[in-house]
């Protein structure tokens, strides 16, 4: 089963629902602010994604904590994900044997057939 990771009140997040409950594709929805990614977690996202994918530098929360001016190293930003999920660019879907990370309807059709 699917699992689809961010907030309810994210668009992409939302977009991305909508795409499976109009295929009836069952999923799992985790939200972020009630149940946080842990490091683990976010260390096997970067499993199969680049961190450059996964840390979200156009987030309202990556320009309030100023991190452009910290020059982050990908370990840094790896626990930045992790001290604050809102980092982190949604939604990320788990899929059998991969994930993806922000809503893109093609690569999910593909997926799914």
């Amino acid at each position: 089963m699917l699992k689809v990771y961010g907030i309810k009140n994210c668009a992409s997040v939302k977009k991305a629902i909508k795409h499976f409950e109009t295929y009836g594709v069952p999923y799992i929805f985790i939200d972020l602010r009630e149940s946080p990614a842990t490091q683990k977690k976010i260390d096997d996202w970067l499993k199969y994604v680049d961190i450059h994918v996964l840390f979200n530098t156009k987030s309202t929360t990556y320009r309030t904590l100023k991190l452009k001016d910290l020059a982050l190293n990908e370990k840094e930003k790896a626990q930045w994900l992790t001290k604050d999920n809102m980092l982190i660019k949604r939604p990320v879907v788990e899929w059998n044997d991969d994930i993806t990370v922000g809503y893109n309807e093609s690569v999910y059709q593909k997926k799914l057939h």
